[in-house]
């Protein structure tokens, strides 16, 4: 059975349905892009609080939160781009949610100096939580909409929610003192784990699509590392380019 593909050009509604792998000239939208941009905020805001802990003579104080936030930055940056890879329809629901997010990701940022210097997470944790609900209804609407991945898209939304009220409750008990400060750090550390155990899980029933050069191109010029000593370069069409983590 052939995978629907989202047709060129914005639309008010597109059914979701998985993007088959490989599509050709598969490229992010302006919209993912501007997304990125998001992403680049708050990565610039977390290594500045670093190299201002380094610059006080503070290294090490500095390095906990900032793994801390990082996570949350990059964490979110990954689920979205392989959710984006795999149903990106660019239709008018998928461009709200989205933008749910980028409003999530610049809250994150601007509890970053509050994190590191106060040790106060309740604006890096709200960011946190809006960008987890934009992407547990991508999930979700997949889900409804795309019958032979139900499972998979189900189990994600399920995962994702599960866990985030495990970050909710670590700072509710936290704001509270119920939770000792020694246990932060480990019940951190745990969660992590639980964050990266969800897509083993879901992906268990029925692997979701994604497109390798839509994730993993990581040049604005047209050129794409096929391995650290190899570089190809092909001509690009206007306005195209992959995925990557962007840089601060």
């Amino acid at each position: 059975m052939t995978s629907e593909v989202a047709p060129a050009g914005s639309q008010i509604r597109i059914r979701m349905a998985a993007r088959p792998t490989d599509e050709p000239h598969r490229a992010s939208s302006q919209l993912e892009l501007l997304f990125d941009l998001t992403f680049v905020v708050a990565i610039a805001s977390i290594t500045a609080q670093l190299a201002h802990s380094i610059a006080e003579g503070h290294a090490l104080d500095g390095l906990i939160p900032f793994f801390q936030v990082f996570f949350a930055i990059w964490w979110a940056w990954m689920n979205f781009t392989w959710f984006a890879s795999s149903y990106d329809t660019d239709d008018v629901p998928y461009r709200l949610l989205t933008m749910v997010q980028m409003a999530g990701v610049l809250v994150l940022a601007a509890g970053v100096q509050a994190a590191v210097d106060d040790g106060d997470y309740r604006a890096v944790t709200l960011g946190y939580f809006i960008m987890r609900i934009g992407l547990v209804a991508q999930w979700l609407r997949a889900g409804i909409e795309d019958r032979e991945s139900r499972g998979t898209a189900l189990r994600y939304a399920a995962g994702i929610s599960i866990v985030e009220v495990g970050w909710v409750l670590r700072l509710l008990l936290a704001q509270a003192g119920m939770l000792p400060e020694s246990s932060l750090l480990p019940i951190f550390a745990g969660l992590v784990i639980l964050e990266l155990a969800v897509p083993l899980w879901a992906e268990r029933r029925r692997p979701t699509s994604w497109h390798p050069h839509h994730t993993t191109s990581p040049s604005v010029t047209g050129c794409s590392r096929s391995s650290s000593s190899e570089r190809a370069c092909s001509p690009r069409r206007p306005g195209s380019r992959g995925r990557s983590m962007p840089e601060a």
